[in-house]
């Protein structure tokens, strides 16, 4: 698939998703409504997510030892694998590496590229007087990454393919993330691992639908909602007289 094709595909999934070409993607909230889950868990380094489908149901994995940014941009690699991948089976995904000798995962790291950081939000939120090769300041990546939840190498790598920014000026970009991040005001969330055990999705309205209708007993409910850390018996109100 040619470089334009994986843009325009990035471009009508967000579409679909119901995201503008400028607007930030709120992870937590995107998958509610729509039939996908998303599970972050302890992985070994090297293995940053994996997409499953069965049926019209999909699923994603995510390695929260990852810092959240760059669990972001697994999440829309494995978007690639599932909703426009033509010759998609499940298998351990190692995301951010744009290797060209693996054809599908080097589109998947291009369309989550175009999918996370569009176009024309990036360069809405570039000043002008910064938009010529290698003039963007670090106050603007810092910015920028904060907006749109992504990992500073995930925004060098896209301004690189931009013509932005130089290889050289790229590298020096990605040194003391944390810290130009601390130094301009923002939180280091974005940069540390996290959301161990969180579930994304609508999991708990599927769980509830099936105890609802019958088909699973109130005690295979509450195993099914402990699985996320939900306690079905906890504060019950008593209506007793």
């Amino acid at each position: 698939m040619i470089d334009q094709e994986l843009k325009q595909e990035a471009y009508e999934l967000r579409k679909n998703f119901g995201l503008s070409e400028i607007q930030a993607i709120s992870f937590k909230d995107l998958f509610l409504n729509k039939n996908i889950l998303i599970y972050h868990t302890s992985l070994d380094m090297e293995f940053s997510g994996m997409a499953i489908q069965t049926g019209e149901y999909r699923f994603i994995l995510v390695n929260s030892n990852h810092p959240i940014g760059r669990q972001h941009f697994t999440i829309c690699h494995e978007l690639f694998h599932l909703y426009v991948d033509k010759n998609f089976s499940s298998h351990r995904c190692q995301t951010g590496l744009f290797d060209k000798k693996n054809r599908s995962e080097f589109e998947a790291d291009m369309f989550a590229s175009y999918f996370l950081l569009p176009e024309p939000g990036l360069l809405s939120m570039i000043p002008k007087v910064e938009r010529t090769k290698d003039k963007v300041k670090i106050s603007t990546i810092v910015k920028i990454e904060q907006y749109y939840g992504c990992s500073r190498k995930a925004l060098a790598n896209r301004l690189l393919f931009l013509n932005k920014v130089s290889s050289e000026y790229r590298d020096e970009l990605c040194r003391n993330v944390k810290q130009s991040a601390q130094h301009h005001g923002y939180p280091i969330d974005l940069y540390s691992s996290g959301n161990e055990g969180v579930l994304w999705g609508n999991y708990g309205i599927k769980a509830k639908h099936l105890f609802d209708s019958g088909k699973v007993s109130e005690g295979h409910f509450a195993s099914l909602m402990a699985d996320i850390g939900i306690d079905i018996f906890e504060n019950l109100e008593d209506y007793g007289d």
